[in-house]
């Protein structure tokens, strides 16, 4: 559900990105509070979990469509909302700067979208409500199931109607909203029933970290213990999942790409405006591996069949390979995961420095 440049509006893109950039603001500033030194290794690999994971797009049966997983509503069980929120923003700035996944403009739409509801809304409000006390397991996979997809039902209304406001005529509110919905119905349970089986597993394994969250009570969680092992597990799942599980991924449109093929026909065309131009410029410019992959070669760049070079490949597309194994997207899911790490790390070492010394 990462929204490209073309769907918003400039005033759309920056008042969305002026609502993310204070709830970033505001979350740093209650991450730089937090005592609990577990805090910042776990947010490290949890994000380049995220980040691989994201690369999996799994496909909805009967639809010719597939999603993948947003993984807020997972960081902000383990994590907090606070931490959680600053995890998927730079998740999803990663992916935007060097991976051209989403666009510059829409970045502030796209962390509000996927960050907020479920770290703000669905976490405080279904999910801790159904988990108090001491949850059984059905009862805490009812309640990430729940939570996860109300989040991401919430992300998918939030897409509609920024579009709306950005004066889309191509995507018009009532057969969008008809579309969103349903598919992101779909693949939210598919995030859910993932979440809730990492979450059932920990509950056996190491119950510590699905403590209540600081932010829930007032105070710090009680010292974990070594983090060694869990920390490890992650990385690793990282490791494998970006490496390797992304070569099959599915190679359906996504939910939105897919509502947006079902009503406008085609993506719709960024409206005339400089700063369109401007972003896609520097997007282009700062992307390592766009699309998760190696750059095309230069026969068949548009520049090349503009210029009347004729393409290596059949006139006749085959459909894509699948699994599609490639050291190009394998590459992209160890660094984009790599950077993540290091983004988070160094992150949490700033704010850890501006932390107030107990008097």
């Amino acid at each position: 559900m990462h929204m490209a440049d073309a769907l918003l509006s400039p005033a759309v893109g920056a008042v969305m990105w002026a609502a993310t950039a204070g709830l970033l603001a505001q979350a740093a500033r209650q991450v730089r509070r937090r005592q609990d030194e577990a805090i910042v290794p776990l947010m490290g690999v949890l994000g380049a979990f995220v980040f691989a994971a994201q690369m999996i797009n799994f496909a909805i049966p009967g639809t010719g469509s597939s999603g993948h997983i947003g993984g807020a509503m997972l960081l902000a069980i383990l994590l907090g909302p606070a931490p959680a929120f600053v995890v998927i923003a730079s998740v999803l700035t990663v992916q935007a700067l060097f991976f051209a996944d989403g666009g510059l403009l829409a970045l502030g739409a796209n962390i509000f979208n996927l960050g907020f509801f479920p770290c703000f809304v669905a976490w405080p409000l279904i999910y801790r409500p159904l988990t108090r006390g001491q949850p059984g397991p059905r009862r805490l996979a009812l309640a990430t199931l729940l939570a996860t997809v109300i989040g991401l039902q919430l992300g998918a209304l939030g897409v509609v109607l920024q579009t709306v406001a950005s004066g889309l005529s191509s995507l018009p509110a009532g057969p969008f909203l008809a579309l969103m919905q349903p598919i992101h119905l779909a693949i939210g349970a598919v995030e859910g029933l993932a979440t809730a089986a990492v979450l059932l597993f920990l509950r056996r394994a190491r119950p510590d970290l699905l403590q209540p969250a600081p932010a829930a009570r007032g105070t710090d969680r009680p010292p974990h213990r070594p983090l060694r092992r869990p920390l490890a597990a992650f990385a690793l799942a990282a490791l494998l999942t970006g490496g390797l599980l992304s070569w099959f991924a599915s190679s359906d449109p996504d939910g939105l790409e897919w509502s947006i093929a079902a009503v406008a026909g085609s993506e719709p065309e960024a409206p005339a405006h400089p700063v369109h131009d401007r972003l896609a410029q520097v997007q282009r410019a700062v992307a390592l591996l766009p699309d998760y992959d190696f750059a095309p070669t230069a026969a068949h760049t548009p520049a090349a069949a503009a210029a009347g070079t004729p393409p290596a490949t059949p006139a006749v597309q085959a459909a894509p390979a699948w699994p599609e194994i490639g050291a190009g997207r394998s590459l992209a899911g160890l660094l984009g995961a790599a950077i993540t790490l290091v983004l988070l790390a160094a992150l949490g070492w700033a704010l850890r420095r501006l932390r107030p010394k107990p008097a």
